[in-house]
């Protein structure tokens, strides 16, 4: 039977995670993402996985106004330990060994970076180093913003590198890719390892349920911006997860169901210059809302 927690009783999870990320115990990383870490096994506290299998991490423009170092302190403080490098904590014109120098300070923090982005394409040159730049912090998705004619150039050079492209829909504002529905119908003919990172508050605003749209994607999505908004059109006014109008529950369980395997990443754009509390706050919240969930088949 389905347990309704109040809003108290999820923020308890929220009050742990912000006193101290170490109390909230280390997930259950799976099998692969361990060798990734340091090259050994990473500890993991006993006891259940509060993420139930789900890859929840950091997308690290939440810090964008912080130095890598807050960055990876506040990722360590909320306890998760995945993330999507954006270029401010890793500059795209930076050298390979500037980047493997970036990459072991997060695993060192066992923190695994999965994507990477937001990138904006335009041409074969700056595609080409968004995929050299993904090959270099050995990560298996690129989360972009290509111009809608740059398929065929994308088509090559997944390809050629083995990466994936994940297209961010960026809500009514974006001339080309508004919801996740508009990135579908660019990408639907072409190889299938371009393909979706839905930016669920802009996927909102956009007119589009971000649950419906979890679940029709499911073929070809790869990374997940996650977070909470004010109101559901208008401009992008971010809020605490569960305080605005986002059905949190209902693309957790999306995303359960469908067994998403890439990352979730909390990107909280409120208070940039101190977003920890807030993100605390998302995370403890989350989790608590996932503590008596499951995916529907099980």
């Amino acid at each position: 039977m389905t347990t309704n927690h109040s809003r108290r009783d999820l923020l308890k999870f929220a009050a742990v995670a912000a006193a101290a990320g170490s109390l909230a115990g280390m997930p259950v990383l799976a099998a692969d993402d361990k060798k990734e870490l340091l090259g050994k096994p990473v500890p993991v506290t006993p006891g259940p996985d509060r993420w139930k299998g789900l890859k929840v991490g950091v997308a690290s423009y939440t810090f964008h106004q912080l130095p890598l170092d807050k960055c990876i302190a506040g990722i360590k403080q909320v306890d998760l330990h995945y993330v999507s490098i954006k270029d401010s904590h890793l500059p795209l014109k930076s050298t390979t060994e500037q980047r493997k120098e970036v990459v072991q300070k997060f695993k060192d923090a066992k923190i695994l970076p999965l994507s990477c982005g937001v990138i904006s394409i335009s041409n074969e040159k700056n595609a080409r180093q968004a995929f050299e730049y993904a090959r270099d912090i050995e990560v298996p998705t690129i989360v972009a913003s290509p111009k809608p004619d740059t398929m065929t150039i994308l088509d090559k050079l997944v390809a050629e590198f083995n990466i994936r492209i994940a297209i961010h829909n960026h809500g009514p504002e974006d001339k080309e890719f508004k919801s996740p529905y508009d990135v579908w119908e660019v990408i639907k003919d072409h190889d299938p390892r371009i393909g979706l990172c839905i930016d669920v508050g802009h996927t909102e605003r956009a007119g589009v349920d971000p649950a419906e749209a979890i679940r029709k994607c499911k073929a070809r999505l790869y990374d997940c911006h996650f977070k909470d908004i004010v109101a559901p059109r208008g401009r992008n006014q971010a809020a605490e997860v569960g305080r605005g109008v986002l059905d949190i529950r209902g693309m957790l369980q999306a995303l359960l169901d469908i067994g998403f395997k890439g990352h979730i990443g909390f990107e909280f754009e409120k208070a940039a210059a101190n977003p920890t509390p807030g993100l605390a706050e998302s995370v403890g919240y989350t989790k608590g809302t996932l503590s008596d969930m499951k995916p529907a088949s099980a």
